[in-house]
């Protein structure tokens, strides 16, 4: 679960996750950042800094990523053309034939 906390960075704010652990995960964590002179949250904060670097260049991922920006790209086309053809007029859409605008109610002859 995550809640946005008061903000405190230069971005804006910061999220609040709430996460479930084993206890032993939980003390061994808890032990770690004992030594180390931190805090659990400094400890996660930097594991996730970590993970996010090492996705960053996993050519897998990557190319996830470049398939759903093409799919937000298509997507934001068909909402622009639809924009377009509502609001301009005498608009037809693209792929529509011009002498095919008639309602579907209407008769033909």
């Amino acid at each position: 679960m995550s809640t946005p906390d008061e903000p405190t960075s230069k971005s804006g704010g910061v999220k609040t996750l709430a996460i479930r652990l084993e206890p032993e995960m939980h003390a061994q964590l808890s032990l770690i950042a004992q030594l180390r002179g931190s805090t659990i949250t400094d400890e996660f904060r930097t594991a996730l800094v970590a993970h996010i670097e090492a996705a960053k260049s996993a050519p897998e991922l990557a190319s996830k990523a470049d398939t759903a920006l093409a799919d937000i790209e298509r997507e934001a086309a068909l909402r622009r053309d639809a924009i377009a053809a509502l609001f301009t007029a005498g608009a037809v859409p693209k792929g529509t034939p011009r002498g095919s605008r008639k309602a579907s109610g209407d008769s033909v002859g």
